[in-house]
């Protein structure tokens, strides 16, 4: 802002000082004309003829002109003895300092040359001139009109401007600053307090929010720098539960086997029950390492490798694996006719997943129902079962990992809490969500809801 001031301020000096060589020029030429047509038109008031000495033609023209502060209007007269002009006539006198009239040596030069307009470079200052020569005839000596301008006080006006417009410009340049300097500390205090608040943040304090006011970019900013601090404190608990809950798992199989081992003595049915013992906590751990290997690779983006799919034909399938899980009352429920695209072993995993806990569930002999159907803009893949059903309260958890629930669903389940995590995980990798609803004359219904995506 300040070089654009300064340039204004520059630029607006240079034209007034245009516009004053130009009123100059023009002031000259106007002046020399008009006593050009003076001297072809003018008549001798005292004799009603035409004017034959130049001195009279001075005297009567200047006397009718009105020259300007910086203007002179000067008659010179040649004097032949000494060889310049002696005798000078000049307009109405405006007091001004240093005149040229009153310079004889000036006027000499002026008189003399030969160009009809030129400038005098005098210490007194710069003089600006123009003469119209007036030739000696009837025995009268040559004279000249003399029309000078001193362009000093128009450069001193144009001056003045110049100075006038950088102390306003400095003056605006003075309120920008300290307005900007406010609005830019206000505009980016919120930046400065996401700033701070990102320095306080630490993995063990995720609590820090920033105050949101308003409706500008800079409040969208803090609202989503506050959401992403959500999302890491979500995460931060549930990497910190999800340690807790795997060391727990781990631990006890461990201590297991550990035990066991210390305690085994010669006895070769004692040994032999041992190894039994060993081998089945060590076949848990390894599930239980391939449930936590499964999920991790959920958070990969090719944890799901989409292809077209028929439903129906995916829900036949996972009914006759699922058959051979356990001796139960199976029934294909319903199987819709409709191409979507889907991973199908990552599905079939999760509805494996789903039969195998309604088995864990139910006893032999009780029903245990698997279907597909179309619900418009999505499809929905079930398993349900007429087992003991879910708790109100287990009904928040269970889909969590390494959580079972405070009210267990049938002695049987043994698992590590990992089963319906990666169902989730499985729904969720294909945007879509897995519910969990009751099932009419009691049990569960567990529910892969799926966003259609029809192939052609």
């Amino acid at each position: 802002m300040a070089v654009a001031l300064a340039a204004v301020a520059v630029a607006t000096r240079s034209v007034l000082l245009r516009d004053a060589d130009q009123r100059i020029n023009g002031l000259l030429v106007q002046e020399t004309n008009e006593f050009a047509n003076f001297v072809q038109e003018g008549f001798d008031p005292d004799t009603g003829q035409r004017f034959t000495d130049p001195n009279p033609l001075l005297v009567v023209f200047l006397k009718r002109q009105y020259p300007d502060p910086d203007e002179e209007l000067i008659g010179l007269v040649h004097d032949p003895v000494k060889n310049r002009p002696a005798k000078k006539v000049q307009g109405r006198d405006h007091g001004m300092r240093h005149p040229l009239v009153e310079d004889d040596p000036a006027l000499k030069q002026v008189f003399d040359a030969e160009a009809d307009s030129g400038t005098l470079r005098r210490p007194e200052g710069e003089v600006r001139w123009a003469k119209v020569p007036i030739e000696a005839g009837n025995g009268h000596p040559p004279a000249a009109f003399v029309v000078a301008v001193h362009p000093a006080g128009e450069r001193e006006k144009a001056t003045d401007v110049f100075h006038m417009l950088l102390a306003i410009s400095g003056v605006a340049l003075l309120m920008t600053t300290g307005i900007g300097w406010v609005v830019a500390g206000r505009i980016l205090r919120p930046v400065r307090l996401v700033r701070t608040t990102a320095a306080q943040l630490t993995e063990q304090d995720l609590t820090q929010r920033i105050p949101v006011k308003g409706r500008d970019d800079i409040a969208a900013l803090a609202e989503t720098f506050n959401a992403m601090l959500d999302r890491l404190e979500r995460a931060f608990a549930a990497q910190r539960e999800f340690v807790d809950d795997a060391g727990h798992e781990l631990r006890t199989p461990i201590t297991i086997i550990r035990g066991h081992l210390e305690l085994m003595g010669d006895d070769p049915a004692e040994r032999e029950q041992t190894v039994r013992i060993v081998m089945e906590e060590l076949d848990r751990m390894s599930r239980i390492v391939e449930d936590l290997l499964l999920l991790a690779k959920a958070e990969r983006p090719d944890f799901v490798t989409a292809e077209p799919v028929q439903i129906g034909e995916l829900t036949a399938d996972v009914f006759v694996k699922a058959r051979a899980l356990g001796e139960r009352k199976w029934q294909l429920a319903e199987a819709v006719d409709a191409e979507v695209a889907l991973d199908p072993q990552r599905i079939t995993q999760a509805m494996v997943q789903l039969a195998q806990n309604a088995v864990q569930h139910t006893v032999p002999g009780q029903r245990v129902s698997i279907g597909s159907r179309d619900e418009g803009d999505r499809i929905e893949l079930y398993v349900a079962d007429s087992g003991p059903g879910v708790q109100p309260q287990d009904a928040q958890v269970i889909f969590e990992r390494f959580r079972r629930g405070t009210a267990r669903r049938g002695a049987r389940a043994t698992g590590a809490g990992l089963g319906l995590a990666i169902v989730k995980a499985i729904a969720e990798g294909h945007g879509g969500r897995v519910e969990l609803r009751p099932t009419d004359g009691g049990g569960a219904t567990f529910v892969l809801v799926l966003q259609k995506e029809t192939t052609q």
